[in-house]
C-alpha cells in the first residue's frame, strides 16, 4: 500500500560526453588530406522539474537512480556524434534539494520550476579542431568528459493557503473533511493523522469564487520544536502557509487547558522559525458544540484572543471562518504578487584551476579546465604534449602549486597523470615524461609478453634437435 513520503534520496548522474574523433581526409586525387575528425556529443543532464502531476516522494523510495544518456562520438568527414537526450524528473511542488552538509542547492516552490542536478559531460573535440598553421596533421582528440554524478537529499514542503496547527485530537481532520472533499483518517485517539492531507475548498458565489488550499498537518506535541514527536517533519509543512489556523480544543478532552494550548503552539512556532509569528494567523475554538450543550458558551479558560468559534459536527461558526480566511489568503496573495518571489540564481562554478593536498602529502590539481587539458586521447604524441603544455602554461598550474606550498619530492597527481616535483624542472616538462613512460610501459609489456613466449617455443625446438 502506498502513503506519504516527505523525505528521499537520489542519486543523479548526467550522460557522459563522446569521445573526439582521429581521422583524415583520404580521397583519390587528395595526396595529403587533412584532418577531418568530428566532436563528440554532450551528454544530457537531469533536470528536476515541479509538477502538480507529484503528491509526494514515493517514487524515490525503492527507485532512487536517475540517470541521462551518453553523448555519441564523432566520426571521420567532420561528422559530429548526437547529444545526449535530457532527463527530466518530476517532483512535487515544494520540493527542497541539499546536497552534502545540508546545503539548500534548489528551492521549487512553483509548477514549472526546473533545476539541473547534474549536468552533462561535454564532448570531446576531433582532431579537426586543433589544426593550426604549426600543426598541420594533428593525430590526437579529446576524450569526452564524464557527466556529473552525485547523491541529493529531497525534502518535500507542502504549499498550501492555510495551514491547520493544534494539538493531536483537537479536530484538525473533521475539520478539514467538512469543508473539503479531503478524507483523512478520523478516530477518538491522539496521533490519528501520521501524514499531511491537502484539501481544495471553494468560497464566494459561482463564477466568482475563489480556492483556498487547507492542510491538515499532523497534530504538535510540547517539544516538537526540539524533534519531539517527529515535530520538525510536522512544522516544515507548515513553512509556506500563507495563514495559520490555531486550533483550541474546547471540549476538555486535551491535558491542558485551552489557554495553554494557545501559548504552548504559539512558542513552538516561534522556537521553530519565529518569522512564522509574523504570518496572518486566526485562533478557532473548536468543538464548541460541547459547550452550547452544556449551557456554558464561554468559560473562563477560553483565551481571550479567540476569533472564530466552531463546531465541525454541528457546522456552527464554519461560513464565517471561511470568510475570513478567503480574505486572508487573497491579501496575502495580493502581497506575494506586489513583491514577487526571490529569485535565487545558481552560477557554475568556475573552470580555473584549484590545489589540494590530500592525507597522504601529494598535492591534486582540479578544476574542469586542467582536467580538459590532459583528457586527450593519446599524450605521447609530440603534438598532444605540445598542446598540453601551452594549456598548462596559460591555466597557470605551476604558479598554483606554488602558492599552495610544494616543494621538491613531493607528489603531484593531474588528472590520469602523476610525477614528483621538482624546482628546477618545468612541471610541464615533467608531466609530460610522465605520460610518456606510462603510455611506453603500456606497449612493452605486450611486446615483453611476445618475445617470452618466442623464446620458450625455440627452446623446445633446440632440445628436440639435440636429442635427434
Amino acid at each position: 500500500m502506498s502513503g506519504f513520503v516527505d523525505e528521499a534520496q537520489v542519486h543523479v548522474r548526467g550522460g557522459d560526453g563522446g569521445a573526439g574523433s582521429v581521422s583524415f581526409r583520404r580521397e583519390a586525387h587528395v595526396s595529403h588530406g587533412g584532418p577531418d575528425g568530428g566532436d563528440g556529443g554532450r551528454g544530457g543532464g537531469v533536470w528536476l522539474v515541479a509538477s502538480n502531476n507529484q503528491a509526494s516522494l514515493l517514487g524515490f523510495r525503492d527507485h532512487p537512480h536517475r540517470r541521462a544518456t551518453n553523448g555519441k562520438h564523432g566520426a571521420g568527414k567532420r561528422r559530429n556524434g548526437a547529444t545526449g537526450e535530457d532527463l527530466t524528473v518530476p517532483v512535487p511542488v515544494g520540493t527542497v534539494v541539499r546536497g552534502k552538509d545540508s546545503v539548500v542547492l534548489a528551492d521549487l516552490a512553483e509548477p514549472g520550476n526546473r533545476w539541473l542536478a547534474a549536468a552533462g559531460g561535454r564532448g570531446g573535440r576531433g582532431n579537426a579542431r586543433f589544426l593550426t598553421n604549426r600543426r598541420r596533421a594533428p593525430a590526437f582528440a579529446e576524450q569526452g568528459e564524464a557527466g556529473e554524478e552525485r547523491w541529493l537529499n529531497l525534502e518535500l514542503k507542502l504549499t498550501a493557503d492555510v495551514a491547520l496547527v493544534g494539538f493531536p485530537n483537537s479536530g484538525k481532520s473533521t475539520l478539514i473533511s467538512r469543508i473539503s472533499a479531503a478524507r483523512p483518517k478520523i478516530a477518538d485517539y491522539p496521533f490519528t493523522t501520521l501524514e499531511p492531507h491537502l484539501g481544495v475548498v471553494r468560497t464566494g458565489k459561482p463564477g466568482q469564487d475563489t480556492e483556498i488550499v487547507v492542510a491538515d498537518v499532523p497534530g504538535l506535541v510540547e517539544g516538537a520544536a526540539e524533534g519531539k514527536g517527529l515535530g520538525h517533519r510536522f512544522l516544515r509543512h507548515i513553512e509556506r502557509a500563507r495563514v495559520l489556523v490555531l486550533l483550541i480544543d474546547l471540549s476538555g478532552s486535551q491535558e491542558r487547558p485551552p489557554t495553554d494550548q494557545r501559548d504552548i503552539l504559539l512558542d513552538e512556532l516561534r522556537r521553530y522559525r519565529p518569522e512564522l509569528l509574523e504570518r496572518p494567523r486566526v485562533v478557532v475554538g473548536s468543538k464548541c458544540d460541547v459547550l452550547t450543550t452544556s449551557g456554558d458558551h464561554l468559560t473562563p479558560n477560553i483565551p481571550g484572543d479567540v476569533d472564530l468559534l466552531v463546531s465541525s459536527m454541528t457546522g456552527e461558526g464554519l461560513s464565517d471562518m471561511l470568510g475570513r480566511l478567503t480574505r486572508l489568503v487573497e491579501s496575502a496573495r495580493a502581497a506575494d504578487a506586489d513583491t514577487g518571489g526571490a529569485i535565487v540564481v545558481h552560477r557554475p562554478v568556475g573552470e580555473g584551476v584549484d590545489v589540494s593536498r590530500e592525507d597522504d602529502g601529494a598535492f591534486v590539481v582540479g578544476g574542469r579546465a586542467a582536467l580538459r587539458a590532459v583528457a586527450l586521447s593519446d599524450l605521447t604524441d609530440e603534438g598532444a604534449v605540445a598542446y598540453v603544455q601551452g594549456r598548462l602554461r596559460r591555466l597557470g598550474v605551476e604558479r598554483a602549486l606554488v602558492r599552495a606550498g610544494i616543494r621538491d619530492g613531493d607528489t603531484v597527481r593531474l588528472g590520469p597523470l602523476e610525477f614528483t616535483y621538482h624546482r628546477d624542472e618545468s612541471i610541464l616538462d615533467t608531466a609530460s615524461d610522465a605520460a610518456r613512460k606510462s603510455s611506453a610501459r603500456a606497449r612493452r609489456e605486450p611486446e615483453r609478453r611476445g618475445r617470452r613466449g618466442r623464446g620458450q617455443s625455440g627452446a623446445a625446438t633446440s632440445d628436440s634437435e639435440r636429442g635427434r
